[in-house]
């Protein structure tokens, strides 16, 4: 029986998509729930699955833009399976999960240096440094010249030909770029800057951690601190939880705030949803898996849209000040930085200090300088002492005298 593979929709809106990949060779034997391509969407990218097991035969090659429900493949359900299926497939799927182990085993084999394009291309194809070098027929004289050249300097790099790779841009990195210049264009977007002393999380942090991984199973991040403090300032600036629809405001009574992640294929904004209500063993649960979901490229679009809030981390990268810009069409967003020792004034004396400068940037239009400076201290203020967060932010000394 033969059976045809269409492709999924990625959601209402969306007619078109791209089938990035195929993970499976043409006429090769594919398990049920196998998957056996990339679908790209501009929000994310699905998997195509094997309905059945059985022989594929692949009706559209990978790179192609395709219309939703149009016949990806088909499955014929009626053939034997080969005796002598060799674990290529399988051991390709094992690597696809392990990508970094990979390229490290790749890079390190034998100190012979492989650039990424190669590793990914060697990776694909399940082959080692000593199966390409194997694979060489002959030396003439022009790799002679290159080692010879190598020896002469080493720690230098060979020139080669001057060359350009060129590579078409993916629907998610097209829509991507799309809503970054209708933000600029649609949005009075504004940045105020603020330090914050991160001491008392570290404190917590290194006391904790380590009780704090054994009880839940994961460990204790900054993220979870800052999401906890944002959705409290949140609660005391609901006007920055508003975003504009048309003429009217709007101003949800629940919190959702999106974690922005960067994955191979661009830029994700995963939800956590209802985060005020979260603890911060949920939190961190939820962040690791929707930021793995996202590095998996697995992700639903249920959990890319609705957020009313979003809080990236260029910290993990360095970056020491930015400006993030806005998810539309949310209102606000906050942008962490790395954590740098510096001399800071404390009661009159020069201590050092672990900070972190944090920037929230806004829009304009329904978001006034005052609620936004507000909004931003009141973070600082959280983070700066996060037992607080036990009282809604509340001071306690005036929480004390029923003030």
């Amino acid at each position: 029986m033969i059976i045809e593979i269409h492709i999924p929709s990625p959601g209402e809106s969306i007619s078109e998509v791209e089938l990035a990949r195929w993970l499976v060779e043409n006429n090769s034997w594919v398990e049920k729930d196998q998957e056996i391509a990339e679908v790209e969407s501009e929000k994310a990218t699905l998997p195509l699955i094997a309905a059945e097991s059985g022989i594929v035969s692949i009706k559209i090659s990978g790179g192609t833009t395709i219309r939703v429900n149009e016949i990806a493949c088909t499955i014929d359900t009626s053939a034997s399976k080969p005796k002598n299926i060799e674990p290529k497939k399988e051991i390709l799927q094992e690597a696809k999960s392990k990508p970094i182990e990979v390229k490290q085993k790749v890079e390190s084999d034998k100190g012979i240096k492989v650039t990424p394009l190669a590793s990914a291309k060697m990776e694909e194809e399940n082959l080692s440094v000593d199966d390409i070098i194997n694979g060489l027929k002959r030396i003439s004289t022009h790799e002679v010249d290159l080692v010879k050249g190598s020896a002469r300097n080493i720690g230098s790099q060979i020139i080669r030909e001057r060359a350009e790779e060129r590579i078409k841009m993916s629907q998610l990195r097209k829509k991507l770029s799309e809503r970054l210049v209708a933000v600029k264009n649609q949005t009075a977007m504004l940045t105020t800057f603020n330090e914050v002393d991160m001491s008392r999380v570290l404190e917590i942090r290194k006391a904790n951690g380590q009780a704090f991984l054994d009880k839940f199973g994961v460990k204790l991040g900054l993220m979870s601190f800052f999401t906890k403090a944002v959705a409290e300032a949140l609660k005391l600036y609901p006007i920055i939880n508003s975003h504009i629809d048309g003429d009217e405001i709007v101003t949800p009574n629940y919190i959702d705030i999106g974690i922005a992640v960067q994955t191979p294929k661009g830029l994700m904004v995963p939800v956590l949803r209802n985060a005020n209500n979260l603890s911060f063993a949920e939190i961190e649960k939820g962040i690791a898996e929707l930021a793995g979901k996202g590095r998996a490229g697995r992700i639903g679009i249920d959990e890319l849209t609705g957020g009313t809030f979003t809080i990236t981390n260029g910290g993990i990268f360095g970056s020491m000040l930015s400006t993030p810009i806005l998810n539309p069409p949310q209102s606000g967003i906050l942008g962490m930085h790395n954590i740098v020792d510096r001399p800071v004034v404390i009661e009159g004396k020069i201590e050092i200090r672990p900070i972190m400068y944090v920037a929230f940037s806004y829009d304009h239009r329904i978001i006034d300088g005052k609620d936004s400076v507000g909004f931003l201290i009141k973070v600082k203020q959280l983070i700066e002492k996060p037992e607080s967060m036990l009282f809604e932010g509340n001071n306690l000394d005036k929480l004390l005298i029923d003030l």
